[in-house]
């Protein structure tokens, strides 16, 4: 394969959005060699293990045989040259993204100058979605499933009913 044609879209995915889903169907027409890359942040508590949001994950994208899914800690840019890959995916939902995102862009640029981001403008009915917010809304006990799909609703819903 190309280095020049591996991209990797990395996140948290705590959990799987309709953004990051739209995210991931208009990278993988771009790049035919997509890897989703689910973060270890060891400064940041998720809601679910690495394998349920590779299960939601699978479950969100079941049509797209070209991606595949992995999870690293770590610097991104040393995942990403590990990987044989040469592009990052980012996707940005508002203004605030924008500076937080380009910033980390000339920071992993400097570090690595092969690598290369590839900025993605969320769609328009996705640009306030944040798996954040999924949570904070469920949590609370409000209705989730125009934001996330069904399977993570179910996922959601199991996952706090344990936690109560």
């Amino acid at each position: 394969m190309n280095k020049k044609q591996r991209a990797v879209y990395p996140g948290s995915f705590d959990p799987i959005t309709n953004g990051h889903i739209d995210i991931i169907q208009r990278a993988a027409r771009v790049f035919p060699d997509l890897v989703v890359a689910i973060v270890g942040n060891p400064n940041k508590t998720t809601l679910f293990s690495f394998e349920e949001r590779i299960d939601m994950i699978e479950a969100a994208v079941p049509e797209i045989s070209t991606i595949q899914i992995d999870m690293f800690s770590g610097l991104l840019v040393d995942y990403v040259e590990s990987i044989g890959a040469s592009v990052v995916i980012r996707g940005l939902r508002a203004i605030s993204d924008f500076e937080y995102e380009f910033q980390m862009a000339l920071s992993n640029a400097k570090m690595k100058p092969d690598i290369e981001t590839f900025f993605m403008m969320s769609s328009e009915q996705y640009s306030y979605v944040s798996s954040r917010l999924i949570k904070e809304v469920a949590v609370l006990g409000g209705d989730v499933s125009a934001f996330v799909p069904e399977y993570v609703v179910k996922k959601l819903s199991e996952k706090l009913r344990l936690s109560n």
